[in-house]
């Protein structure tokens, strides 16, 4: 998506780069990891048409696990005991090991190191259920934090950090949005369909706390959700949606650079 808006209006993806805060949740934690990198946004994006690829191929059916989530939670109605016990579904799954998880998220980052602005990257501690947000100042490498993010449950084996297993932080919001409270402007990049429903968090209930702010969601539209396919964790997905994803930042420029108008 930024990509396609570079293709647009080179100086607005420089402006949507240089933002003061960047929040990255599960995938999108490896996505905040890769445009705060310095890497130019071409190589990044050529790097998703490529076929080959550190990403583990894993047989997912996206139904099925949510039914299984959803069987989880049944009658939970406080939102921490809600990721506590999809927490304990992560535990308890019989996934990869650790280590060969943590080199294919590995190979996303181009650089092991935190940038001097404000990153925040959400994860949820498996055992209790609490959101936990890493930054520079959490004594946590940035390979380790994404991984963290990106450990899907009942998919890949929660990350251990210290004494502590986390697992993906879209347990608590896909977006966390509400994190970038006090921002002025705030682009969100949704890629979901807008009417699509989503198991934990609400964008609506997040950008209602972030008023006055002006905020944009930029959603997913059928092309994108359909090159997802069945199984959005394939590494086969990668490059129709890297295209997909292209289109839809060519769409959304014009927009964007209205926001960002003083």
């Amino acid at each position: 998506m930024l990509r396609g808006i570079a293709e647009a209006a080179p100086e607005l993806a420089g402006a949507l780069l240089a933002a003061d805060v960047i929040v990255g949740t599960s995938a999108g934690s490896a996505v905040a990891a890769q445009i705060v990198s310095g890497t130019p946004l071409g190589e990044l994006y050529d790097a998703q048409l490529r076929a080959e690829t550190a990403e583990i191929e894993v047989d997912l059916d996206v139904e099925v696990l949510w039914q299984r989530l959803a069987a989880a939670v049944g009658g939970a109605t406080e939102p921490q005991e809600v990721r506590r016990r999809i927490g304990a579904v992560a535990l308890a799954a019989d996934t990869i090991e650790e280590a060969p998880r943590r080199v294919a998220v590995a190979a996303r980052v181009p650089v092991d190191a935190w940038p001097d602005r404000r990153l925040l990257i959400v994860t949820v501690d498996a055992a209790s259920g609490e959101t936990v947000v890493f930054d520079r100042d959490s004594g946590v490498s940035l390979v380790d934090a994404v991984t963290a993010s990106c450990a899907v449950p009942g998919v890949w084996p929660p990350a251990t950090i210290g004494d502590r297993r986390f697992v993906d932080g879209g347990v608590r919001s896909g977006t966390n949005a509400d994190l970038v409270l006090g921002c002025d402007v705030v682009v969100v990049v949704a890629p979901v369909l807008p009417d699509e429903p989503v198991p934990w968090g609400s964008l609506d209930d997040e950008v209602a706390r972030l008023k006055p702010a002006r905020v944009h969601v930029v959603w997913a539209d059928q092309a994108s959700r359909d090159a997802f396919g069945t199984n959005p964790l394939s590494p086969d997905t990668r490059a129709a949606s890297a295209r997909a994803g292209f289109a839809v930042g060519l769409q959304q420029a014009a927009w964007i650079g209205d926001l960002l108008q003083p």
